[in-house]
C-alpha cells in the first residue's frame, strides 16, 4: 500500500522507534521514553513534534488522552514495507532452526508439518497455520497389492509426498471358478503390483482415470476389470478431494498476549480457526492487495483482514511448493503488535524448508 504523505528521515526514525518500543512493551510510547531508550540525537520536543505529525497523518494514535501513542494499522504497514529491510540472516537462522529440529525424525509428511507448526508457535508465541498439500497435484510414488484373504486385497498407495493411503478391494471371481491357491495369489498380486508401478509411477492421481487398459499383455488380460477397479478407486480420490486441512498450533501461547485478554474476542478467533477454516483458506493462499508487488510473503495487518474475528490481528503467510507448483501454505496469526522481522523470516524459511523437502 503506497502512503500519500512523504515522511522525513526524522519522522521515519520516530515511527520506527515507536513501533519497536510498543512491540516490546505493549505500553503507549511517549517522547521522553524515546529520548531515553533510542539514540535519536534530538530533544524530546523535536520527537514530540514528529509524533504529532505522525498522528495527524494516521500512523500513530492515542488510546487515551493522557497516554502516549501507539502505532495504527497504517503505521505498522509503513514499518513493514519501508522501515525493516529483508534480513537474510534471520531467514538463515530460521532455516537452521527448522533443519536442526526436524531432521532425523521418521519421514512422515503430516507429522513433519505438525512438528513445524509447533516449532513456529513455540518460538514466536503466535498461532501457526500450515495446510496439508492439496491433493490435485499429488503424484503416485508406489502401489502395492497385499492379500487380506482369498477374496479381498488391500490396495496401498504412497504419494510423492510420502502420504500413505489404503483401501480394500474385492478380488474378481468368475462364476464357478475355484478358490485360488494362497501362495499363487500372492505371486500374481506381486506381478500386478510391479506392472502397476511400471505404468503409474510419477503420474498425477488426477490423470489416472484417463489411462486405457484395453490393450494389456496376455498375462494380465484376465485382470483387466480388476485394474479398472483399482484406477477408479485411485482417481475417485482426486475427483472428490477432502477439504484442505489446516494444522493449527499455538492457541494457548497467543492467549498470553495482552491483546487477547477478552474472552469474547478469543472465542470468535477460536471458532474461526476450528469451525470456519473454509473462510480462512483463501486468505492464506491469495496475495494481499496491500502488499508491495514481488514479495514472497503475504502480510495482512489489522483492518486489511476481511474477516471480522481477526481484524485486530496480523496474518502472515507464504506458499510452499513441489517443484514449481504451489501445494500448501505456511501462516502465522498474532496481534498487530507483532515482532514482524522474526515472524516474516520464520514463515519464509518454513515455506522454503518444506518446498525443498517435498521437491527432493
Amino acid at each position: 500500500m503506497s502512503f500519500p504523505v512523504q515522511l522525513t528521515n526524522r519522522q521515519q526514525q520516530v515511527l520506527w522507534a515507536t513501533v519497536r518500543h510498543y512491540i516490546a512493551t505493549a505500553e503507549p510510547v511517549g517522547s521522553e521514553t524515546l529520548v531515553k531508550e533510542y539514540n535519536l540525537s534530538v530533544s524530546s520536543a523535536t520527537i514530540r513534534n514528529a509524533m504529532g505529525v505522525l498522528e495527524k497523518v494516521g500512523l500513530l494514535y492515542q488510546p487515551h488522552t493522557s497516554a502516549g501513542r501507539v502505532p495504527s494499522d497504517s503505521g505498522y504497514r509503513i514499518y513493514v514495507d519501508q522501515l525493516i529491510p529483508p534480513s537474510k540472516q534471520f531467514v538463515q537462522q530460521a532455516e537452521q532452526l527448522l533443519s536442526d529440529r526436524l531432521s532425523g525424525e521418521d519421514w512422515n509428511l503430516e507429522s513433519m508439518l505438525r512438528r513445524a507448526a509447533q516449532i513456529l508457535a513455540t518460538v514466536t508465541g503466535y498461532v501457526a497455520l500450515i495446510t496439508m498439500p492439496q491433493m490435485y497435484t499429488t503424484r503416485l510414488h508406489h502401489v502395492q497389492l497385499v492379500p487380506v484373504d482369498l477374496q479381498r486385497v488391500m490396495l496401498i498407495c504412497v504419494t510423492d509426498s510420502y502420504e500413505t493411503q489404503s483401501t480394500l478391494i474385492d478380488l474378481p471371481r468368475s462364476e464357478g471358478e475355484a478358490e485360488p491357491d494362497a501362495e499363487l495369489l500372492e505371486q500374481e498380486l506381486q506381478l500386478l503390483s510391479n506392472f502397476l508401478n511400471s505404468h503409474l509411477r510419477g503420474k498425477a492421481i488426477a490423470e489416472l482415470s484417463t489411462i486405457d487398459w484395453s490393450e494389456l499383455d496376455r498375462d494380465f488380460q484376465r485382470y483387466g476389470d480388476f485394474l479398472k477397479t483399482i484406477l477408479t478407486e485411485l482417481s475417485r480420490r482426486s475427483q472428490a478431494p477432502a477439504p484442505t486441512q489446516i494444522l493449527i498450533s499455538g492457541l494457548s501461547e497467543v492467549m498470553r498476549q495482552p491483546e487477547f485478554s477478552e474472552v469474547q474476542q478469543v472465542q470468535t478467533i477460536v471458532h474461526l480457526l476450528e469451525d470456519e477454516q473454509d473462510q480462512l483458506l483463501p486468505l492464506i493462499f491469495e496475495p494481499s492487495p496491500f502488499d508491495q508487488l514481488g514479495k514472497r510473503v503475504t502480510i495482512r495487518i489489522g483492518a486489511e483482514n476481511p474477516l471480522e474475528p481477526i481484524r485486530t490481528c496480523t496474518l502472515i503467510s507464504s506458499t510452499y511448493r513441489k517443484g514449481d507448483i504451489p501445494v500448501g501454505s505456511v501462516g502465522m496469526l498474532g496481534p498487530t503488535r507483532m515482532m514482524y522481522e522474526n515472524a516474516i523470516a520464520l514463515v519464509e524459511a518454513t515455506a522454503d524448508y518444506l518446498s525443498d523437502t517435498l521437491s527432493q
